[in-house]
């Protein structure tokens, strides 16, 4: 018999946005994404179809203002449902590391679902935007996801020139690692990741 699928749904209401996520950990990369910032879009697709999740994301926001909220109050919500979806954590790698190409850029990043937020993010962008989208709200977004996924989160570029690639290996290599990370290892049946016993 197998194990139930690992679900969650988590929405967020604010005077500036409005975000529903949908997530299952046990999926094959379906879902649709409709934000309003196809860029976020385009990033948020990589860590789909690599992190072979099924993710849901309808969002409206203040986009007229800026970007900032929506980008935001996605990678809350979207920390919301992982937490939700690992429940207890008994079972799971815990630990996920990727590195991940894209032409001339690379990037490493790596995850614990540990319990304890906390965002290490050493990213160099040679452009200040990509198309009309401020890179400095990838920061933003991956602020937001580890505080209500509480995870801890290392993400480093180690080389690249052009900011699209670079934040292409980012959320590629984020999405791999979480794949990695939340995989339930059958040889540790319910037990919990930690000496502790708890996360």
């Amino acid at each position: 018999m197998s194990s139930p699928l690992r679900q969650s749904r988590a929405e967020r209401t604010t005077n500036e946005t409005h975000v529903i996520v949908e997530l299952c950990l046990d999926g094959s990369g379906q879902g649709e994404l409709n934000l309003g910032i196809p860029f976020l879009e385009h990033m948020l697709e990589q860590l789909k179809v690599h992190g072979r999740l099924d993710l849901g994301i309808k969002a409206k926001g203040d986009l007229a203002v800026d970007y900032h909220h929506t980008v935001e109050d996605v990678g809350i919500t979207l920390g919301q449902c992982f937490d939700q979806a690992l429940g207890d954590k008994g079972g799971i790698e815990r630990y996920g590391c990727a590195f991940v190409p894209l032409d001339e850029a690379l990037s490493r990043v790596v995850i614990d679902f540990s319990g304890r937020p906390g965002l290490n993010y050493h990213v160099h962008y040679p452009q200040a935007r990509i198309g009309n989208f401020d890179v400095d709200l990838i920061h933003e977004f991956f602020k937001g996801f580890v505080n209500h996924a509480k995870a801890t989160l290392h993400i480093d570029t180690i080389r690249g020139s052009n900011s699209h690639h670079i934040a292409e290996t980012i959320f590629k290599a984020f999405a791999r690692a979480v794949r990695v990370a939340v995989f339930l290892n059958p040889l540790l049946g319910k037990q919990i990741p930690s000496s502790k016993k708890t996360l």
